[in-house]
């Protein structure tokens, strides 16, 4: 079954699968400060979404299948270098690419080691909510463009792509305020968050690194050393 078609089926038709309206991308800080509470209100309709006929954590596969019995596998299977496609072998570019051994493996025990607390935690997630796959309406609403990536695991995964795309928007910190103003319970808040937030970094850490854009290699190292010391702070 087509994705797009499968997500509107599992949604009862509560998602716009083709929203039209000005690129996320292109808000400055200040129309962000403004608007925040839009894209964290989506977020949550997309996690309260009633998944109970879906098994499983991950990325769905061909088959809009979430094939992990744990978060745990899942972080890990993400990282097998024997996967087929893209990233088959993919530890050969700790020798010849910005990613290091030493670093990956630092930052993957971290997730591991905060995976208990996403354990059992299952929503409907984008998994894909950089900005430039976001539109917001003439109503100020928030709507993803692009469920290619879309699966089973901790909603806290599309906040934490969200911080990864611009941390300077402080949005682990807007939320923990904005949880509390909403009365939205989240336990183990900072390390949940954590946990996708190391896992996202590192993937997205290798795929800059696979192509050779040191620029937001940089950016993406500079922002996960910070992680610890921001959520120390809330």
């Amino acid at each position: 079954m087509n994705r797009d078609i499968f997500i509107r089926n599992l949604t009862d038709d509560k998602i716009v699968m083709n929203p039209t309206g000005r690129n996320a991308d292109e808000l400055s800080v200040e129309e962000f400060e403004k608007n925040y509470e839009a894209f964290f209100d989506m977020i949550f309709r997309i996690a309260d979404t009633d998944i109970s006929s879906v098994t499983g954590y991950g990325e769905f596969n061909e088959d809009n299948k979430a094939p992990y019995s744990s978060v745990t596998e899942f972080i890990k299977e993400t990282f097998n270098e024997n996967n087929e496609g893209y990233w088959k072998n993919w530890k050969d570019m700790f020798e010849t690419t910005f990613l290091k051994k030493e670093y990956f493996e630092e930052v993957l025990g971290k997730a591991l080691q905060y995976a208990q607390f996403c354990e059992g935690e299952r929503y409907l997630v984008n998994n894909n909510t950089f900005f430039s796959y976001m539109v917001v309406n003439e109503d100020g609403k928030a709507y993803c463009t692009d469920w290619g990536r879309a699966g089973i695991m901790d909603f806290m995964v599309d906040f934490a792509i969200l911080d990864l795309n611009k941390p300077y928007l402080l949005v682990p910190e807007k939320l923990y305020e904005y949880a509390k103003k909403k009365n939205i319970e989240i336990q183990n808040f900072k390390e949940r968050f954590l946990c996708m937030a190391y896992f996202k970094g590192i993937d997205t850490l290798r795929w800059h690194a696979s192509i050779d854009d040191i620029t937001s290699c940089k950016s993406i190292v500079k922002s996960i050393n910070a992680l610890e010391g921001r959520m120390n702070q809330l």
